[in-house]
């Protein structure tokens, strides 16, 4: 756009649009355009993070369990996923499983919810999770 609010010829600067996808060359985007990345960040797994965090939704199951609608399968749900946790190699597939099962279980207890979201994102670091 010009100094005077008129919009000049229409200039490929360097950006390809296919549908829904955009790709963009190495020129800026425009004269003086700034480009920045949104935030990136690698998490590396701490065991022990998660282990607290098992613990801890543990305490909160024992808490609230007259709350919950199917304590029993809360319970075998996270004796799963403390199962697969002991392994050397836990399967990324049978933890995702089962944490959003026990999700689904805590759902009318909102400690319970935030915890176990806590011990999902704990697990982050979890090669293939």
């Amino acid at each position: 756009m010009r100094d005077d609010g008129r919009q000049g010829p229409v200039i490929n600067q360097g950006v390809v649009q296919y549908g829904g996808t955009s790709n963009v060359g190495n020129q800026a985007l425009g004269p003086g355009a700034t480009a920045y990345s949104g935030a990136v960040s690698f998490q590396s797994y701490d065991a022990g993070r998660t282990a607290e965090l098992l613990a801890r939704v543990e305490e909160l199951l024992e808490a609230h369990r007259s709350s919950l609608t199917d304590p029993e399968g809360t319970s075998v749900e996270l004796r799963r996923l403390r199962e697969e946790l002991a392994e050397d190699r836990p399967e990324p597939g049978v933890l995702r499983r089962a944490l959003t099962r026990l999700n689904d279980f805590v759902q009318p207890v909102t400690p319970l919810v935030v915890a176990v979201g806590q011990l999902a994102q704990s697990m982050q670091g979890i090669p293939g999770f």
